[in-house]
């Protein structure tokens, strides 16, 4: 089973999720709306992996933050990455105040207390064992896709031109993305 995590103001049925699910199958995959704080996200999410038997991790913009956060055990997770941001913290924090989901409009906030969170949350560097697969796309007119090039160096990095945020053509990359996932499956 494959958990999706979505990004910052998004939702488990984003059209990411739904290219993935109609790829690998609507049992093979969860996608949750996530709770909107950082520490009720994470939460949310390792219940998730505890209840589950997930062999992979797909996470999108801020969602690739929080997988990215869930492989700091013994065993982490193969991880998929699209266009993830790297310092959340130091992003949000100039989109303090009151915010909406875009798929349901429902209210959250970005307050001190969110940020400080996101920072705590920060890794200033990963392991030589967490596999990931990062795809980023030079247009993401969001993120700057060096971050995360800089950030992930070490790992399997794809970096294409133009494009942006949302990630302009995911399903010309189901093949690689396949291909990884066969290629980190546990024996």
């Amino acid at each position: 089973m494959i958990l999706f995590v979505h990004g910052f103001g998004s939702c488990g049925w984003g059209a990411k999720s739904l290219l993935l699910r109609r790829h690998v199958g609507v049992d093979a995959m969860l996608a949750p709306d996530l709770p909107f704080t950082p520490q009720r996200a994470l939460a949310h999410l390792r219940g998730l992996l505890a209840r589950y038997p997930v062999r992979a991790l797909v996470g999108s913009s801020l969602g690739g933050f929080y997988a990215t956060c869930l492989n700091t055990g013994n065993r982490p997770l193969p991880t998929i990455l699209i266009n993830p941001v790297v310092a959340p913290h130091r992003l949000l924090a100039a989109h303090r105040g009151p915010q909406r989901r875009w798929c349901d409009d429902a209210p959250f906030s970005v307050d001190d207390a969110y940020v400080t969170a996101l920072q705590q949350l920060y890794r200033p560097r990963l392991r030589d064992i967490e596999p990931y697969l990062v795809l980023l796309q030079q247009g993401d007119e969001v993120l700057d896709y060096r971050d995360a090039a800089d950030y992930y160096r070490a790992k399997d990095l794809v970096v294409l031109p133009h494009g942006s945020h949302r990630f302009d053509g995911l399903e010309h990359q189901l093949a690689r993305i396949d291909a990884w996932l066969a290629a980190h499956a546990e024996a």
